[in-house]
């Protein structure tokens, strides 16, 4: 297993698996990929699942809605694997911030946290 999943202690925020679809908000990638889906989630980002390349650093506009909270966010691609790209949310509002630690420790009250 490559060493960017064992390094857990390198994780801000707990991850917990969530199946949650994820649009791309600009037009171009709308045309490359109408959306994806999140492999696990925290309140710092995302792992996508997506056959669409993807470029270390490539910043996204990202839309999903899980626990019923609706969110509009900023990503920037953070790591690369075979078919899953890891996206950490950038440039959160504080209110954003607020709703996504929310969600995060609600799916957390439920879910074990992934290593």
């Amino acid at each position: 297993m490559p060493d960017l999943f064992r390094n857990a202690e390198r994780r801000v925020h707990p991850r917990v698996e969530a199946k949650v679809e994820v649009r791309f908000g600009s037009l171009t990638d709308a045309a490359k990929n109408l959306s994806a889906f999140s492999v696990n989630f925290s309140a710092g980002g995302v792992c996508l699942k997506t056959q669409v390349p993807r470029a270390m650093g490539e910043r996204l506009s990202l839309s999903l809605t899980i626990e019923d909270q609706h969110f509009d966010l900023s990503g920037q691609v953070a790591w690369l694997h075979k078919d899953a790209v890891g996206v950490r949310f950038v440039d959160v509002t504080p209110n954003d911030r607020d709703r996504l630690e929310t969600v995060a420790r609600s799916l957390l009250s439920r879910f074990p946290a992934l290593p």
